[in-house]
């Protein structure tokens, strides 16, 4: 079914949700546009994290941050499937299933090239989406991408597939309903996700709360935890053949044991390497850089995103 979408022409803040059908699912997006100008340059495409509560409301600091530097890009920002305002199958998702719906809305709404800007463990989801639609991804914007060691090493399927069992179980819905209250999201995202604590703040725990109400949501993130994104994506990095910005918090940390030493300057050294058209910064920050550094990540971007605009 082709969906039929009307751009929003209102500003930044006031941006009601927008539906297409892919595959029978209802799925959610918006479109920022600048402030009292006409918008110009390449769209963004924007990837959200999959987590506890989150969607494409992760992005909404960004897309202030990026009106008020006068940037004139057209935004779209989609609810990944299991996310959101987009419905929620029960489904073991994967970075395929999320580049697919991508890849319809790209070819059925956005209808031209776009800059993907992706946030942390859903580059899987990126660089996928360039393997399927190439002509329709301008550059990459790589924000807080995992740990080399976590994108080059595939668990065994059985682990996969050992976790999810686990996880989509009611041990799993206990677990999702203690997850989604602000006490653990505190702990969790102070532990794991930023610099400061204090960056921890009642938007950013009433956003995921908000978001984790519906207890369908669990299994986008469980198929996360359970590692389905996990593979060695060596050759396909380095198939990469569009610019592409990295862009690494000075306290970057990895979720894995294995790979929990690694520091920023090897990580981003290391997809230097691979990635054939590539430029890395660090700014201040550590795992949610569009959140917890909105300035910094805006203004470490735009530069990049406005050669070709």
């Amino acid at each position: 079914m082709q969906p039929s979408a009307v751009t929003n022409t209102t500003n930044l803040t006031a941006n009601p949700s927008q539906f297409y059908t892919w595959q029978n699912y209802r799925c959610a997006y918006e479109v920022l546009q600048p402030t009292n100008t006409t918008s110009q340059g390449i769209p963004l495409l924007l990837i959200h994290p999959i987590g506890v509560g989150l969607s494409r409301q992760f992005w909404q600091r960004f897309g202030r941050e990026w009106n008020n530097l006068g940037q004139r890009n057209l935004i779209y920002n989609p609810d990944l499937l299991g996310c959101g305002e987009s419905d929620m199958p029960h489904l073991a998702y994967t970075p395929s299933d999320w580049a697919e719906q991508l890849q319809y809305f790209l070819q059925t709404v956005v209808q031209k090239p776009v800059i993907v800007v992706v946030q942390g463990a859903l580059l899987p989801v990126a660089i996928a989406l360039v393997q399927k639609e190439s002509s329709l991804i301008s550059r990459l914007v790589l924000s807080g991408p995992p740990s080399w060691a976590l994108m080059t090493n595939k668990p065994p399927e059985w682990q996969q597939k050992f976790l999810w069992n686990i996880l989509d179980s009611p041990f799993g819905s206990a677990f999702y309903r203690y997850a989604r209250t602000p006490k653990f999201l505190r702990s969790f995202s102070t532990r794991q996700l930023f610099a400061s604590e204090n960056a921890v703040d009642t938007e950013w725990l009433n956003t995921l709360v908000a978001g984790a109400e519906n207890l369908a949501s669990r299994h986008a993130v469980f198929s996360f935890l359970a590692g389905f994104w996990r593979q060695d994506y060596t050759s396909s990095i380095a198939s990469i053949g569009q610019p592409t910005l990295a862009v690494m918090g000075e306290t970057a940390s990895s979720i894995s044991q294995k790979s929990k030493k690694e520091m920023p300057d090897k990580c981003l050294a290391e997809y230097l390497a691979c990635l054939p058209q590539s430029r890395g910064i660090k700014i201040n920050g550590r795992n949610v850089l569009p959140y917890e550094s909105t300035a910094e990540f805006v203004a470490a971007i735009a530069p990049f995103i406005n050669e070709v605009s």
